[in-house]
């Protein structure tokens, strides 16, 4: 019995963190192609492996495997240098549905779900992790037009998620980000 139990969560630790939150939905037109490249993080919730950073990007790459390489990149102020984890993604379903499972520590995986996209332009995301404590918004230019910022926030808040505890992140100083 002890077995099974093990077994249990030791299956639910590598599977169970995948899926999106209840009554958030992935856009179900993802493109790969168009969503690869440099995204800027403009707002997050707080966790533990990005407190502190600012000038925060995360590049996606295509794997030969059929996944993505994942590289997220932020400016540490307090000792003054960068800081990188490199990650890899699969999609759960299918290629055409933005949800996605991520690792940066195999075996377990998160969920990192697209919930909304401009999909004209590709140039901002709302992107959920396996439950409503992540959330993070992106854009292509390390500035967003404020009134897409607040649609977005209106659109996580309607969802769900609380958006009072949203941290905006620098992207510039200067016009520039640390060397």
């Amino acid at each position: 019995m002890m077995k099974l139990t093990t077994l249990a969560c030791s299956l639910f630790m590598l599977f169970g963190c995948s899926s999106a939150p209840k009554g958030v939905t992935p856009i179900a037109t993802f493109d790969l192609d168009r969503y690869l490249g440099t995204w800027y993080e403009i707002a997050r919730l707080d966790h533990r492996f990005e407190r502190g950073l600012s000038h925060v990007s995360a590049t996606y790459s295509s794997r030969a495997d059929g996944g993505i390489d994942v590289l997220n990149r932020g400016y540490d102020k307090k000792t003054g240098e960068w800081k990188e984890a490199n990650g890899r993604a699969y999609f759960l379903e299918s290629p055409q549905k933005g949800s996605l499972k991520v690792t940066f520590f195999w075996p377990f995986y998160a969920g990192y779900h697209v919930i909304a996209l401009d999909q004209q332009n590709y140039s901002y995301a709302l992107v959920s992790g396996p439950d409503r404590d992540y959330l993070w918004l992106l854009s292509r230019t390390p500035k967003l037009e404020e009134s897409i910022t607040q649609s977005l926030v209106k659109k996580a808040a309607a969802l769900g998620f609380d958006t009072s505890n949203l941290i905006f992140v620098e992207q510039q100083r200067d016009g520039k980000a640390p060397g």
